[in-house]
C-alpha cells in the first residue's frame, strides 16, 4: 500500500484545483480570480490583464429557500436563475446569507407582510430537544454537509457559466428591524444545545452577535468562515462579503472577518476579494473606504444614488441600488455610476414571492436590460486604461483615456461638447442608445479642439464612444 505524506496530498490537491481552473476557464470564460488591478484600481482583473466589469441582479433567496406562512410560494429554481442572468447578460450577484429561523417583512414596510421561513442553514439541527420554532435545536459545533454542498453546487454552476458570487457570510439587516428576530437565530439558547446566549446586554436584540464581545460566538463564526473558504478556495469566480447592512458598531468585528478571511486564504491555491458594505442605519462611507476590504458599497452619502462621484481608485465600488433604495433606482443611474469607474448592480425582487412592493415590470426590465447594456459596451472598450474625467464631457459623465479613448453619457441632452484639444488624432464616433441597445454610428471625426456633436437620433439617453481604432463593432444583422 502507498502510504502518502501531507507534502504529496497537498501537491495532488493543488494540481487538481489548477486542472479544474484551466477546464472551467475555458468554457465559462473567467480567467482566474479576481484581483484588483495595478494598473487601474477601480476595476477587478484577472490573468487576462482586462478589466473585469460587473454587473447584474441579486435577489434574497438565491441561496436559501424562502417559504411564507401562507405557504404561495415555490422552492427556488436556481438553474432558471442562473438561465435568466445570461439572458440579460449580467455576470455577477450577491448570493445571500441569511442567519434567522424565519423574518417577518413589516420591516421592509410590505403592504400585507408575511412571516418567511428560511432554510437551510450552516449548522445541523439533532438535538436533543425543540427549538423556539419546533424543530430540533442547532449543535453549532456541527456544521451542516447539506447546507455546504448546496452551496458549493450553486457557486459551481454559476462558474460554469461565467458568473461571479460574491458570498455574503453574514447578514446583519433582519436581527435589528425583523419583529421577534432574536428568537428566530440559532444563537438564542433556546435554539441551540450550546449554552450560546448571543443576548449578552439582555436587550432583546442580540446585535452584539455582530461584535467583538464573545469569544466563543466569534470562534463559532470563523470556523464556519473557515469551512466556507475551505469548500470554494478553488473556484475562480468566487467574492466574499462580511455582511449584510450591519449596526456602526460591527465596524471591529467586520474588520476583524476580512483581516481574518485574507489571512486564512494566504496559505492556500487561490485568493479572493472581500468586501464590506453599508451598515444600516448610521453607517458611514468612511469606515467603509478605511476598511482593509478589497471592494466596497456605499451608501447615499456624497451622492451614489443621484449623481456618483468619480472613483479615486481607494476601492474598487460596487454600487448596488440595495444600499442607495432598498428596491429601486433608475436605469439613469446604471449608466452613471458606470461612467464614473463603477460596477452598478441590482436589488431585485426577481419573480415577486418575497417582496412585492416593488414589481412593476416596466421598470424591472428596464434596470436587468439596462446592466446587460452597460456591461456590453464596457466589453467593447479598454476599460482598463480608462478613468473617470468629467470636465471632458459638458455632461460631466466621461470615462477617458485620453488621447485615445472616450465613452460619454448623454442622461438629459441630445447633444454634447466634448474637450479633445489634447487629442489630435482621427476618432470613430458611434452612439448607442441606452435604452434600447441600439448603436448608430457616424463619420470620422478630427480632435485637436472642442466639439459639439449631436445624437444622430436626436433623442437623450445616449451613449458615445470615440476611439482612435475602429469603434464598437457592430452585431449582426444591425
Amino acid at each position: 500500500m502507498q502510504v502518502l505524506s501531507v507534502k504529496s496530498i497537498i501537491a495532488t490537491c493543488m494540481v487538481s484545483a489548477l486542472l479544474f481552473t484551466v477546464a472551467h476557464g475555458q468554457a465559462s470564460g473567467i480567467r482566474g480570480p479576481l484581483r484588483v488591478s495595478d494598473r487601474n484600481p477601480r476595476y477587478f482583473t484577472d490573468n487576462s490583464g482586462r478589466a473585469v466589469y460587473l454587473t447584474g441582479s441579486h435577489t434574497w433567496n438565491n441561496l436559501v429557500d424562502m417559504e411564507s406562512s401562507s405557504g404561495s410560494q415555490q422552492k427556488f429554481d436556481y438553474p432558471a436563475y442562473i438561465e435568466w442572468m445570461k439572458k440579460y447578460d449580467h455576470n455577477f450577484m450577491r448570493m445571500w446569507a441569511w442567519e434567522l429561523l424565519s423574518w417577518n417583512t413589516q420591516g421592509n414596510r410590505e403592504k400585507k407582510p408575511l412571516n418567511i421561513k428560511v432554510g437551510p442553514h450552516p449548522w445541523m439541527r439533532p438535538g436533543p430537544g425543540l427549538a423556539i420554532d419546533g424543530d430540533n435545536k442547532f449543535d453549532l459545533n456541527r456544521l451542516d454537509p447539506d447546507f455546504f454542498a448546496r452551496l458549493e453546487e450553486r457557486v459551481k454552476l454559476a462558474d460554469e457559466e461565467g458568473i461571479y458570487v460574491s458570498l455574503m457570510l453574514f447578514e446583519g439587516w433582519g436581527l435589528q428591524f425583523s419583529p421577534g428576530a432574536y428568537e428566530n437565530h440559532p444563537f438564542h439558547p433556546g435554539n441551540n444545545i450550546n449554552g450560546i446566549n448571543g443576548d449578552a446586554d439582555g436587550d432583546g436584540k442580540a446585535t452584539e452577535i455582530h461584535t467583538m464581545g464573545d469569544i466563543r460566538i466569534n470562534s463559532i463564526q470563523k470556523a464556519y468562515v473557515m469551512h466556507v473558504i475551505d469548500v470554494l478556495n478553488k473556484y475562480d469566480n468566487v467574492l466574499y462579503e462580511i455582511s449584510n447592512e450591519n449596526h456602526p458598531p460591527s465596524t471591529e468585528w467586520q474588520y476583524d472577518m476580512i483581516r481574518f478571511v485574507k489571512n486564512y486564504e494566504k496559505s492556500l491555491l487561490k485568493q479572493h476579494p472581500v468586501g464590506m458594505t453599508f451598515q444600516y442605519r448610521g453607517g458611514s462611507n468612511k469606515v467603509l473606504f478605511e476598511s482593509p476590504a478589497d471592494w466596497v458599497s456605499p451608501n447615499p452619502e456624497g451622492g451614489y444614488r443621484d449623481d456618483p462621484p468619480p472613483a479615486d481608485g481607494s476601492k474598487v465600488i460596487i454600487n448596488d441600488t440595495d444600499h442607495l433604495w432598498g428596491t429601486g433606482g433608475n436605469p439613469g443611474w446604471i449608466w452613471k455610476s458606470f461612467l464614473r469607474g463603477m460596477n452598478p448592480i441590482f436589488m431585485d425582487p426577481y419573480d415577486c414571492r418575497v417582496l412585492a412592493n416593488a414589481c412593476d415590470e416596466a421598470w424591472l426590465e428596464s434596470m436587468r436590460k439596462g446592466q446587460g447594456f452597460a456591461r456590453t459596451i464596457a466589453e467593447r472598450t479598454d476599460l482598463i486604461s480608462m478613468i473617470p474625467q468629467p470636465e471632458l464631457a459638458s455632461t460631466s459623465y466621461c470615462l477617458a483615456n485620453s488621447g485615445s479613448e472616450y465613452l460619454v453619457y448623454l442622461p438629459d441632452t441630445a447633444a454634447v461638447t466634448i474637450d479633445l484639444e489634447k487629442a489630435p488624432g482621427r476618432f470613430t464616433a458611434e452612439w448607442f442608445e441606452a435604452g434600447t441597445g441600439i448603436f448608430l454610428k457616424t463619420k470620422q471625426l478630427k480632435g485637436g479642439k472642442k466639439i459639439t456633436l449631436d445624437s444622430p437620433s436626436g433623442i437623450k439617453n445616449t451613449v458615445l464612444h470615440l476611439s482612435l481604432k475602429t469603434g464598437m463593432a457592430r452585431e449582426k444583422g444591425e
